[in-house]
């Protein structure tokens, strides 16, 4: 378990202050960048950063829900999610430092918020934690395909990402499904949306 404790805190570390690497190759790979106005690059700018605090935010909820769970397959499901949500941190970084920003101020904030409740949910039991992911996933899902549609029309480099991220998020919630999720009370699923939400409007800008 200490092992365990020493490896998740250095990949905390590592999540919030080393920039990440992708061992697939970034899906905007083959589109040229586009001409992008003041405003829209902004807008672009604040869309990408809310995406990778979201990817924050993730690879801590996985993190505390794998330290927590049981059984051995969600123990691994977890640590997979986690693994991919790595490489999404890589291309929401890049494409960040590419429409001259940063990211949000507040990742320490939310990493640390979002452990303590994976740590919680995994506590619960597997399948709760199970179902925690998948809900995750779910409205995960949800906010990419609302970016899509948001993102300035021209911006096919973000929008590539943000395709990829979403096939992605969708496949880890069709995983813990298959390995019997439990169905989240509505209002635990109504918490994670304000949630989400309090983390949008501070990442946008900040």
């Amino acid at each position: 378990m200490l092992d365990n404790l020493i490896s998740e805190f250095d990949r905390g570390l590592r999540t919030l202050f080393a920039p990440a690497s992708s061992a697939r190759p970034h899906p905007d790979r083959d589109v040229a960048e586009a001409e992008l106005s003041a405003a829209d690059k902004r807008h672009a700018l604040g869309l990408m950063r809310v995406n990778h605090c979201g990817e924050v935010c993730a690879q801590a909820l996985y993190q505390g829900q794998a330290l927590t769970a049981r059984d051995p397959a969600a123990r691994e499901a977890l640590r997979h999610a986690a693994f991919e949500e790595v490489e999404h941190l890589a291309w929401t970084e890049r494409r960040i430092r590419e429409l001259g920003g940063r990211p949000s101020l507040f990742n320490p904030l939310w990493y640390t918020g979002s452990l303590a409740i994976g740590v919680t949910a995994g506590l619960l039991g597997d399948k709760w934690n199970l179902g925690f992911l998948q809900e995750t996933e779910h409205q995960v899902g949800a906010h990419l395909d609302s970016h899509l549609s948001k993102l300035p029309a021209q911006d096919d480099k973000s929008r590539a990402i943000v395709s990829q991220m979403r096939d992605d998020e969708l496949k880890h919630a069709d995983m813990a499904q298959q390995l019997g999720a439990a169905e989240l009370p509505l209002p635990v699923k109504g918490a994670m949306k304000l949630s989400a939400k309090l983390m949008t409007v501070s990442s946008y800008r900040l």
